[in-house]
């Protein structure tokens, strides 16, 4: 997820690395704090697998570098984009980092077709807690703090399938 953030907030536009710290902290430090030395050895993978280019800053001179995604890195983006995998679905912190990037995706049916693989997941019941394989709600939870971790769960996921059930039931644009 961090190379597709990387990948995401420089196709917005070229950035110097301690300013593309910035906005990578900003989308997942809440929960993933980025360091220089995650951060770092990511965008040297990427400039290594020719998904990003550094060229000198014209403002700040030769020591000091901008960076921007190259054409494969681009695709790269938009194939991770398009193609997340289960595990990107399932976890709210690494589709929060999708969902942030998706309309860089150019066709709409592909963004939907990511946003109703979470609706699926969303819909299945599921819980943090089980009474053998059956999932156990708020009201079943005796402990005070699981029921609160429950609540909110469920708070959460009704807004967001909310949310997710008005995009994906909008009429195109150009639909009568």
């Amino acid at each position: 997820m961090l190379e597709l953030a990387i990948l995401g907030f420089l196709a917005e536009g070229p950035l110097p690395g301690h300013e593309l710290r910035r906005r990578v902290s900003s989308l997942t430090g809440f929960t993933r704090p980025v360091s220089d030395g995650s951060l770092y050895p990511a965008i040297n993978r990427l400039a290594k697998a020719g998904l990003l280019e550094r060229q000198a800053d014209p403002r700040a001179g030769a020591a000091r570098y901008v960076l921007s995604p190259t054409r494969a890195g681009r695709a790269d983006m938009l194939r991770r984009l398009r193609e997340p995998a289960d595990h990107e679905i399932t976890d709210f912190t690494r589709f929060s980092t999708i969902l942030s990037f998706l309309s860089q995706l150019p066709d709409v049916a592909q963004r939907h077709a990511v946003l109703r693989r979470r609706l699926a997941f969303l819909e299945e019941p599921a819980s943090f807690f089980y009474d053998g394989d059956r999932p156990m709600s708020a009201e079943q939870v005796a402990d005070p703090y699981r029921r609160g971790l429950l609540l909110t769960a469920r708070a959460t996921s009704r807004a967001e399938r909310a949310w997710l059930h008005e995009v994906l039931d909008e009429k195109a644009p150009d639909s009568p």
